[in-house]
């Protein structure tokens, strides 16, 4: 009886420390889902981050939990994670988006929560644990998401200057103002459907290893839904304003017509990367939209020297948290 209520105690622990990662993913990437509206002067950055954690909240209702099964069940091979594996993941990835938050890197929390996965599962039991496939498509949308934003967020922006080419630059300027309200609450719904089920991912894969779920289950208990979601929304309501200032600053000046564009590009990206299940860097994402607009103006309208050290954090997001993560599993096996 006592070891169920210690394996128990662990179990409540490693959840509350799963929501705090969840809350720091928010509150690190409050930056990707206000820092257009925000540097745009559409949006005080008070009401911004109220406005995004709404729409972190509302994306419950709207996204399948494709992104939370690929986490969850289609990254480790069954039988694998433990309550170590759990730990060494939670604390390489927190540790990660607290120094990169400190520093003012937009990096991903997502690669991070990956990363620390992959570290803890190869000091554990060796890279022929992890499932390929899951690994490699995560992979992969390293280079295709900020791409795809790039992509999207450029030809908005070219089809906005040809439709609006005879319109005064104070309409256009009135008119997207409005329309920037809709793509921020967009991008904000992309973004707690793709992140916040990250979070419920590791919960659901914590609950199956130890038994308080069963493997077989089509969806993980509503509490750890819910649960998620508030806590990404609370953490997008305390925002990180060091990030806001590279994003929507540093990298290229934007105008509400600019910011409605990559906005719209990247919640496209998003909405695609969730429903196909692919636990994707609304970093990366928004980063590549904001790049795609800013150089359809003119190459020098970007920072091209912030845009090259924010994709070195991308480089390195992973192995550092893997790193991160293993030592954490090591310190585990003499503490619980």
């Amino acid at each position: 009886m006592e070891s169920v209520q210690a394996a128990l105690w662990v179990v409540i622990l490693l959840v509350a420390l799963a929501l705090v990662f969840d809350f720091m993913n928010g509150f690190h990437d409050a930056a990707n889902s206000i820092a257009t509206v925000v540097s745009t002067g559409v949006l005080k950055p008070g009401h911004a981050v109220v406005f995004a954690a709404f729409f972190n909240l509302v994306a419950i209702f709207i996204f399948h939990l494709s992104v939370a099964a690929t986490v969850g069940k289609g990254i480790v091979q069954p039988g694998v994670v433990d309550t170590h594996v759990v730990f060494g993941a939670l604390v390489g990835a927190t540790t990660w988006n607290i120094l990169t938050w400190y520093y003012g890197i937009p990096s991903s929390s997502s690669h991070a929560l990956i990363g620390g996965i992959v570290g803890a599962v190869i000091a554990k039991s060796g890279a022929g644990a992890l499932i390929a496939g899951g690994i490699w498509k995560t992979v992969i949308f390293i280079f295709v998401s900020p791409l795809l934003g790039f992509l999207l967020g450029s030809l908005m922006m070219v089809a906005v200057f040809w439709l609006f080419r005879r319109a005064t630059p104070s309409r256009v300027d009135r008119w997207f103002r409005r329309l920037q309200l809709v793509s921020a609450a967009a991008y904000s719904l992309g973004h707690g459907g793709n992140d916040a089920q990250k979070t419920i991912g590791i919960i659901w894969m914590l609950l199956i290893a130890t038994g308080y779920t069963a493997a077989g289950a089509p969806m993980p208990p509503t509490w750890v839904i819910v649960s998620c979601y508030l806590a990404i929304a609370a953490g997008t309501m305390f925002g990180g304003w060091r990030i806001v200032k590279t994003m929507g600053q540093k990298i290229t000046k934007l105008k509400p017509v600019g910011g409605f564009c990559a906005e719209t590009g990247g919640a496209l990206t998003l909405f695609l990367a969730t429903a196909l299940g692919i636990p994707v860097s609304t970093t990366h994402t928004i980063t590549g939209a904001i790049v795609g607009v800013g150089s359809t103006q003119r190459a020098s309208a970007v920072r091209w020297g912030v845009a090259g050290n924010i994709v070195w954090a991308w480089i390195f997001t992973i192995p550092a948290s893997a790193f991160v993560a293993a030592i954490a599993y090591w310190v585990s096996l003499q503490v619980f």
